[in-house]
């Protein structure tokens, strides 16, 4: 290798640490924040450091842990492994995220939040409001068009409650197994993942639309209010199920 060579290689590792050890309050002064969201008590570097205060939208959440890899710059790839929050705490989430000029890749992501934080002020259909906690265990996810190019995971709403003009509908617990079909996000559960007999998929697309191919049937831990309801989805099949299909933009957004 020549002398010029090994100086440009030299002076780019040099760079890279350099960079590395800047103070993390340094580089703050000059990232502009999105509308809504502030931070405070800034520690550590740009490589490894922590938020202690991070407030978005009237919510507040825990602290923020960080730690780049630097080595992934040479390959034009951005990685990091966070922490947000301890599992003890409302709002928490876990996990390695990639980003390249060519999308963005998350392994052993975690997330679990209360349903109303995520909510916040969003008015729902027929004045609902939704009440339980979300937990989102992601194994792998490679971003794509429109939304991903191989995903899966496991999404699991916990102790939810529905009440709306037409009653309360205590729903429990739900599992769906994710996946990614032709590019759009799948959320797919049988009865075995829930008690409230449901079967089928839903499927996130673009622009705020979803495919919902879905069935329900009635069983012993449904509210009475949820078995009323179903009798409105027309005729039972051979097999107790009511049929539950929709294609159209997300209600609410």
């Amino acid at each position: 290798m020549s002398l010029t060579k090994k100086i440009i290689i030299g002076l780019f590792i040099y760079l890279i640490f350099l960079v590395a050890t800047l103070p993390a309050t340094f580089v703050a002064r000059f990232v502009e924040l999105p509308k809504g969201l502030s931070v405070a008590d800034l520690s550590g570097s740009v490589w490894a450091g922590q938020i202690n205060s991070i407030t978005f939208e009237g919510r507040q959440l825990d602290t923020l842990k960080w730690d780049f890899s630097p080595w992934r710059l040479l390959l034009g790839q951005a990685q990091v492994n966070f922490t947000l929050g301890e599992r003890n705490t409302p709002i928490n989430a876990k996990g390695l995220v990639r980003a390249s000029f060519s999308g963005m890749y998350l392994e052993d992501f975690r997330f679990e939040a209360p349903i109303p934080a995520l909510l916040g002020n969003k008015a729902l259909p027929l004045r609902s409001k939704v009440n339980g906690d979300i937990s989102l265990f992601i194994k792998e996810f490679d971003s794509g068009k429109p939304w991903c190019e191989a995903l899966s995971g496991t999404a699991i709403i916990n102790q939810a409650k529905l009440n709306n003009q037409f009653g309360d509908y205590p729903l429990g617990n739900v599992s769906f197994a994710l996946a990614c079909v032709n590019g759009n996000i799948e959320l797919k559960t049988d009865d075995k993942m829930n008690h409230l007999g449901l079967v089928g998929s839903l499927i996130i697309q673009d622009k705020n639309r979803v495919a919902i191919d879905a069935k329900m049937k009635e069983t012993p831990e449904q509210p009475a209010d949820l078995k009323k309801m179903l009798s409105q989805f027309g005729a039972k099949d051979s097999q107790g199920y009511y049929t539950l299909n929709y294609k159209g933009a997300i209600p609410g957004l």
